[in-house]
């Protein structure tokens, strides 16, 4: 089921047609990893409206969760090319999940093979980023947010309040129009709001976390099955309970993965990545109650 082409390149996916389902640039770095990975001619639904999906700066709210809305937006886009093989890409942001006062940016992907029955997610979370927002009334805050944000080469939005859109402005690289439009709006509500713009082609921080991300779905994506040489033989469960290097007395720490097959249902139990066989006292219950 592999092909000579290139190590691990399951033939299956060779010569056929994938959709990116983006407005918003992704596939300048989606595009090159996914076609020389498996073979495939990669095609952006630029047309395909993800917005109504949801937004960041949060005029339209997302109907559901991110690996739903991830779901339907590679549906629609599989569908608007005409093909079923696709990738998608959905992001969140906001407070670390294990430090809370550090923003992070969550991205989600997805590929689907509708012909094969087959889906991969991948989850990455990074803290680089300069997701941010602030309600300011002066210039020198103004700047000294623009600066914090990596203004210009990563675009800002600017609005009325942080709960009012109205005269929102997205997209604004340029630092005399970022004045103009924060004076007007100043002007007339007497405050303004300021925030990172996350889309990706508006933001190389994120874009770099999107292409990181679709190096993480590859991997799992050209995984293959020991049985039957399906790919996406991919994590399916984590076991707790690595032991103890003082009493033995099994940790909540991670012990193993277990792998799992979509196609066959062969299961597969390994070793932490790391290889490491035992946890530290001071992470153990028993030790360190």
């Amino acid at each position: 089921m592999t092909d000579a082409m290139g190590a691990g390149r399951p033939s299956m996916f060779v010569g056929r047609t994938l959709a990116i389902a983006t407005m918003h640039g992704k596939e300048t770095v989606i595009s090159p990893l996914v076609d020389e990975a498996l073979g495939v001619t990669s095609r952006a639904t630029g047309s395909l409206d993800t917005d109504r999906m949801g937004t960041f700066s949060g005029e339209v709210e997302r109907e559901g969760d991110p690996v739903s809305v991830l779901r339907r937006k590679c549906i629609e886009g599989m569908e608007l090319i005409g093909c079923d093989l696709g990738i998608a890409n959905e992001g969140s942001f906001g407070p670390h999940p294990q430090f809370p006062f550090v923003p992070a940016d969550e991205e989600f992907m997805v590929f689907m093979d509708r012909a094969n029955g087959l889906e991969v997610i991948h989850r990455e979370l990074s803290a680089e980023t300069n997701y941010s927002g602030a309600e300011t009334g002066s210039r020198k805050e103004l700047k000294a947010f623009a600066e914090k944000a990596l203004f210009p080469s990563h675009a800002l939005i600017l609005r009325a309040s942080k709960h009012d859109f109205t005269g929102m402005l997205k997209g604004i690289h340029d630092p005399d129009l970022l004045e103009s439009v924060f004076e007007g709006l100043l002007a007339s509500h007497g405050t303004v709001y300021v925030e990172t713009d996350m889309r990706a082609m508006h933001n190389p921080t994120r874009m770099r976390t999107i292409e990181k991300a679709t190096r993480g779905l590859l991997e799992k994506i050209l995984s293959i099955c020991p049985v039957c040489e399906s790919p996406g033989f991919t994590v399916t469960q984590t076991v707790a309970g690595l032991p103890c290097s003082l009493c033995h007395a099994p940790t909540r720490s991670l012990k193993t993965l277990v792998y799992g097959c979509q196609a066959c249902g062969h299961k597969e139990a390994r070793a932490r990545p790391d290889g490491r066989k035992e946890e530290e006292p001071m992470y153990c219950d028993h030790c360190n109650p």
